[in-house]
């Protein structure tokens, strides 16, 4: 995807504009611009030259965006609107109060004025249209990219703000030639029937308050994009790397692949890496949420801007500039907000309309006033109410400003969501697919049970395996070798050592031989010595029973004398079956994917308490069980009787997952697992911890919940707030609305929407209530 920052745009009228021009470019395969960000993504063959002329030709300004991974500060997100508008709007206020004392207060207070102006009409005329003028040049980018827009046919909020202010200002102008003939006339009554028809204040009004609102607007959508900035910020500028075993600091930019860096106490990790020297605790909260610092040592993975919290570290970069984690996480929350959530596409389609069918409701709502036998500034008025309370902003910003707060609230708790559909379509979840290696378990073996014969002592038991297992590289010896150094035991080395394929593995230790293996081999060699009292059915009774937990039993021996039992699992991690326990309270069926036999699939099953298990299922089996799923449907019947539709999710972490991640409605990759995983996923879970897929799908319910407010308080607001400014209400109730009061309540109603948006801050992710 090319990202682009498209320039000029105001409103959501623009933004379909845009999009649709963009669309027609032979080439172009999607496109999709984001008011919030004023940024454009695009698919497609189309090249970026013709893709700019195309947006140029539609009245609006683009250029593609550079490639950079992070930048100073977060510059790209820097909120240079703010600023712009504030000084504009303290600008306008200086010019609006005497403009607004002079219309109003004189006229209808009787404050006073300067004698000057006493029976002065034409001369406080001159000074309304002067103040109101000079308010009209402050503000006159709406009049620019108004009638721009209205010359290209495509007429935006701009438009109307710019037609609603000239109309106040040309009529008022009118009021004020035609006031001169009757001073000529010395008509008094006419004169001041006149001053009364003057909406210079109106012009000065409607623009101060749309920016009022559209400062407000400008800053609360400058929060939205807090998490990235803040995500920005953390990356290091400086590292300090060895050359010639000297230590040398340079900027971050400079730094290689297989540089040697090295990170002290306190001082953020510049790149990633790999550790080569040292120990120490990482602060990983700035990429994942967790608050509990991770113990680090030679051979592990460091990320950029972790933070070193105790020893001294030595590491060989890996992943620089935009490779690092920092920046795929940066670039990943990007391309989210320049994507559109499928949820969006009604606002679209009727912000592409809007504008046009409100211009022609202002005219025609003159035009019955006019008949009606109402004043020409009555029927006037009228007309540009409808103009300024008319609000696309709201419909535009409704879904992405809520999109953009729930990926930074994600990005910020190690969850990224690839796309603005993966946030939508997440909370639609009803069936949840776990693989189980690696993700119900840890993806690796551990010690659980030791279980010495009589006689023996578990120390020296363990001491023996140990020794045995010392010069294996299976997974399971690497596993007992763990076990005996963090027990503190030091093996001896063995003589004659063999492993034997499929059966264990057997040497030489101080003139005894040491064999080890599973139950069918070592029954054999039990069998060899009967007389020695083995009750061997004791031993399968014991193998069978750790057999049936899942776990992996293996046998020792010494000189033809039974040792005892050493079983092995990939345990279930700590927080798994509380994961699951959460899915299935939010209403979620949970399957788990396994390719262990059935009876040691169905013992992980009770352990973590998943709905179905599916066994015996090959690596590439998967795809096809999860297509299976979607067919099966969530197994749950809708208030018509029908059964409702399976929304199922992969959730895996190993390559053989990838296909399954990509057949699932929502694949979601856990952090920990391969690249080739995260890369096929649409959502993807940096902390290896199944409790984060509940935590999305919160997230997801909860944006989606926050969209659908949005969407109703927009569309809402139009279609009160039109009919009341056309004066549907005047006869019957005597409820009018003056242009000025119009021109505030559009200026809060996107106001309104990006605020409602950024309580998703306050969400509790990891929240009970469901």
């Amino acid at each position: 995807m090319e990202q682009y920052s498209v320039t000029g745009m105001s409103c959501a009228a623009c933004q379909a504009r845009v999009e649709k021009a963009v669309l027609k470019v032979p080439g172009v395969s999607s496109c999709a611009v984001s008011l919030l960000t004023n940024s454009m993504g695009v698919e497609g063959t189309a090249s970026p030259k013709e893709i700019i002329s195309a947006v140029k030709k539609a009245g609006y300004g683009a250029k593609l965006k550079k490639e950079k991974a992070v930048t100073e500060d977060g510059d790209e997100l820097a909120d240079t609107e703010t600023p712009k508008l504030r000084k504009r709007l303290i600008m306008s206020l200086v010019f609006l109060i005497p403009l607004l004392y002079v219309s109003m207060g004189h006229m209808m207070w009787g404050w006073k004025l300067p004698s000057f102006f006493d029976g002065n009409h034409v001369a406080m005329g001159l000074i309304e249209l002067i103040l109101s003028a000079v308010i009209m040049v402050i503000n006159q980018r709406f009049f620019v990219s108004g009638f721009k827009s209205l010359a290209h046919r495509a007429p935006n909020m701009d438009t109307l703000v710019a037609l609603g202010a000239s109309a106040s200002f040309l009529w008022s102008v009118y009021v004020l030639f035609a006031m001169t003939d009757s001073v000529i006339k010395a008509d008094t009554s006419r004169t001041t029937e006149l001053m009364m028809s003057f909406y210079f204040e109106a012009a000065g009004t409607i623009l101060t308050l749309i920016t009022v609102g559209k400062t407000l607007e400008a800053r609360s959508k400058g929060r939205t994009t807090d998490a990235l900035k803040s995500l920005m910020k953390l990356a290091p500028k400086k590292a300090v790397i060895l050359k010639d075993g000297e230590e040398a600091e340079v900027p971050v930019g400079q730094v290689k692949k297989g540089d040697i860096f090295v990170v002290r106490p306190g001082q953020s990790i510049p790149v990633d890496g790999v550790i080569i020297d040292g120990e120490s605790a990482v602060n990983e909260a700035a990429l994942t949420g967790e608050s509990i610092p991770a113990d680090k040592q030679k051979g592990d993975i460091v990320s950029a801007a972790t933070l070193n919290a105790s020893g001294y570290l030595k590491c060989e970069a890996t992943r620089v500039g935009e490779d690092t984690t920092l920046s795929q996480i940066i670039k990943m929350v990007s391309d989210a907000a320049a994507t559109k959530a499928p949820i969006a596409k009604t606002a679209d389609k009727v912000s592409g309309v809007f504008v046009p069918i409100v211009i022609g409701i202002a005219l025609i709502t003159f035009i019955i006033w006019f008949i009606a036998g109402q004043s020409t500034g009555f029927a006037l008025a009228k007309g540009i109410a409808v103009l300024v309370i008319s609000c696309p902003c709201a419909l535009g910003l409704a879904t992405p400003v809520a999109i953009m707060v729930g990926n930074g609230k994600g990005a910020k708790n190690g969850i990224l969501f690839k796309t603005s559909e993966a946030l939508e379509q997440t909370g639609r979840i009803n069936t949840v697919a776990l693989d189980k290696t690696g993700t119900i378990t840890k993806g690796e073996p551990v010690v659980t049970d030791i279980l010495p014969a009589d006689g023996i002592s578990e120390k020296e038991f363990l001491f023996l395996a140990a020794s045995l297992e010392a010069k294996s590289e299976h997974p399971l010896s690497k596993a007992i070798m763990q076990k005996a150094c963090a027990d503190g035991i030091k093996v001896t080395e063995v003589s004659d050592f063999k492993a034997l394929p499929g059966n264990g593995l057997c040497a030489g230790l101080d003139g005894r031989e040491l064999r080890g293996g599973s139950l069918k081999y070592i029954s054999e060699i039990l069998g060899l010595a009967e007389e020695k009292e083995i009750r061997s059915d004791e031993i399968i009774s014991l193998a069978d029973e750790l057999s049936g937990k899942g776990k992996t039993p293996l046998l020792f021996t010494s000189g033809g004398e039974y040792l005892g039992m050493i079983a092995v699992a990939d345990v279930i991690k700590e927080d798994s079956a509380g994961a699951v326990s959460a899915l299935k309270k939010m209403g979620i069926r949970t399957v788990m994917l396994t390719g262990d036999n059935e009876r040691t699939a169905a013992a992980i099953a009770d352990e973590v308490g998943v709905d179905e298990v599916i066994s015996g299922v090959l690596p590439d089996g998967k795809e096809k069980v999860i297509r299976e799923l979607k067919m099966k449907g969530s197994g749950k019947l809708l208030r018509s009787g029908m059964p409702e539709r399976a929304v199922v999710a992969m959730v895996g972490d190993g390559i053989n997952d990838a296909p399954a991640l990509t057949a699932a409605d929502t694949g979601i990759a856990i952090g920990a697992g391969t690249d080739v995983a995260i890369d096929a996923a649409d959502v993807v879970l940096l902390r290896n911890s199944l409790a984060d897929v509940g935590a999305a799908i919160r997230l997801s319910r909860a944006t989606l919940r926050n969209i659908h407010q949005n969407l109703f308080w927009a569309f809402i607001y139009n279609i009160i707030g039109i009919p009341l400014a056309a004066g549907a209400l005047t006869k019957a109730f005597g409820i009018s609305l003056s242009p000025e009061f119009a021109a505030a309540a559009m200026s809060l109603s996107s106001f309104c929407v990006v605020t409602n948006a950024l309580r998703l801050n306050l969400f509790n992710m990891q929240g009970k209530k469901h």
